[in-house]
């Protein structure tokens, strides 16, 4: 509905929003994208740069009108293209402003961790050569290190959540792209320890899921049960249950697919299997505490993967 307001709007009314960027953008040096960039890059202020935002995509959107009615004359009153180079900086530090704000209120991890850090976080501007080629090795390695974590499958293993909150006390701090090159090559150092920690548990994780035929629901339910130390059974044992767990019940839900939309019954279900298996046919003695929560871990990665919640 707006775009067809504005549609509407009079040469007067583009004049007037023209004069209203110019005074929202007053402070700042509209004709120097690089000058400009340092000084959005001071605020800090989420609502500020959202004004401003607000203000140069305006601008874009004026521009189009501008040419669409023919009023070229105005197209001298600002420089639109200018105005359209700013819009992108000011974008940049919003996305920056936006990943720092995640950063510190745990934002859900996946989602983080598929932004490229990377590119947000840094913003390098007049530095050496010799900065430049620390600046590169920092966002390569904070590439690879967030890629690898975003690729763990068990983002609610211990070693996980610690590694992310490594990676989070790293960058949660403000002027990122202002740090010394003694801070870089710590960066660096830090960032290279995570890598490899996260490699290895990825490592791990990937062997364990190859043990269940390659399926990442049971790999957890495995690091569950044996993190939560209530069965005293070797994970050989234990993986014997699991694994026959498995196949009964991907073989009720292959030939049930719906069997999935009746949670209550399908809970019912996997209890009888879970006692089943680890009980009756491995003689791993189950209280009603352990059963239930054996039981829950099945149910919810079922439930988990049928409706594609995040995990």
């Amino acid at each position: 509905m707006e775009f067809y307001s504005d549609l509407f709007k009079s040469k007067e009314e583009i004049e007037k929003e023209i004069a209203e960027i110019k005074d929202i953008l007053f402070y700042f040096d509209t004709t120097n994208a690089e000058l400009f960039s340092k000084q959005i890059t001071q605020i800090q202020d989420r609502e500020k740069v959202l004004l401003i935002k607000k203000a140069l995509g305006n601008a874009k959107s004026l521009y189009n009108l501008i040419r669409l009615f023919g009023h070229f004359d105005l197209l001298e009153k600002i420089d639109f293209k200018k105005l359209a180079q700013l819009y992108r900086e000011t974008e940049n530090h919003l996305a920056l402003l936006n990943t720092q704000e995640a950063l510190k209120n745990n934002i859900d991890n996946t989602n983080l961790l598929n932004v490229a850090l990377e590119d947000v976080l840094f913003h390098f501007t007049k530095i050496s050569e010799e900065e430049l080629i620390l600046a590169d090795e920092l966002k390569d390695t904070l590439r690879k290190t967030r890629e690898t974590l975003a690729s763990n499958f068990d983002k609610k293993d211990p070693e996980f959540v610690s590694l992310y909150e490594e990676l989070k006390r790293l960058f949660d701090k403000k002027n990122l792209d202002e740090i010394t090159q003694e801070e870089m090559k710590q960066n660096i150092g830090a960032l290279t320890k995570i890598y490899e920690k996260i490699k290895e548990l990825n490592r791990q994780n990937n062997l364990l899921k190859d043990k269940y035929n390659s399926d990442p629901k049971y790999a957890r339910i495995h690091k569950r049960i044996v993190e939560n130390g209530t069965l005293s059974q070797k994970e050989s044992h234990i993986f014997e249950a699991l694994k026959s767990v498995k196949q009964d019940a991907d073989l009720q839900v292959l030939q049930n697919t719906r069997l999935l939309e009746n949670e209550s019954y399908f809970t019912t279900q996997m209890m009888r299997l879970v006692i089943d298996q680890f009980k009756n046919k491995n003689n791993i003695n189950l209280n009603a505490e352990s059963s239930k929560y054996i039981n829950n871990l099945v149910v919810n990665e079922y439930l988990n993967e049928f409706y594609g919640r995040a995990v």
